[in-house]
């Protein structure tokens, strides 16, 4: 699977959603640490299945991968992440893109 989304993404740059599950007496201390790393432009506190969503932007697919694994993996408290990388944009910042 690494090698498909290395071969997929290779050298480009990547923008990826990462919800996250954490223990939730310890919510706003993660999201505070998450918020620190320079590659996260977004944090929220969300409700449902997910405590914390946080949008991030990384030179290349290994970027994200090094990110959750040694970034986020490591803060105490959280229990799980899913990852959600970001294929088209149409809209951001208020601003609509143009799309192919």
């Amino acid at each position: 699977m690494e090698q498909a989304l290395s071969a997929l993404y290779g050298d480009d740059a990547v923008a990826a959603i990462i919800a996250l599950k954490v223990d939730t007496k310890e919510a706003n201390r993660i999201a505070t640490e998450v918020a620190k790393f320079d590659v996260v432009q977004d944090v929220f506190l969300v409700t449902g299945d997910t405590d914390i969503i946080a949008k991030a932007r990384f030179a290349d697919y290994r970027g994200l991968k090094d990110f959750v694994l040694n970034s986020l993996a490591p803060i105490g408290g959280v229990k799980d992440t899913k990852t959600l990388m970001v294929v088209t944009t149409y809209k951001e910042g208020g601003v609509k893109k143009p799309t192919h």
